[in-house]
């Protein structure tokens, strides 16, 4: 019996130390992807991807141009 009011004296303690670790470790995604982004800019990789973006663009808009001149040709 004197087990019980030992285990009694720590059990909220103890189930308190367990719901604030599984707070703590609990991930926001907004948070994390927020954290994520400010890294990403910091280190300059965001900028190289929007570089890479902007060259595909140009890409894909360089092709749509030849396509038109060519349909242009073609139809006169």
């Amino acid at each position: 019996m004197a087990w019980i009011k030992k285990i009694s004296k720590r059990l909220p303690l103890t189930f308190v130390l367990l719901v604030l670790l599984a707070l703590s470790g609990c991930e926001g995604t907004d948070t994390r992807e927020k954290v994520d982004d400010t890294v990403k800019e910091l280190s300059g990789k965001k900028n190289v991807e929007r570089m890479d973006q902007m060259k595909k663009n140009i890409e894909e808009i360089k092709k749509q141009q030849a396509e038109q001149a060519d349909r242009l040709k073609e139809s006169q």
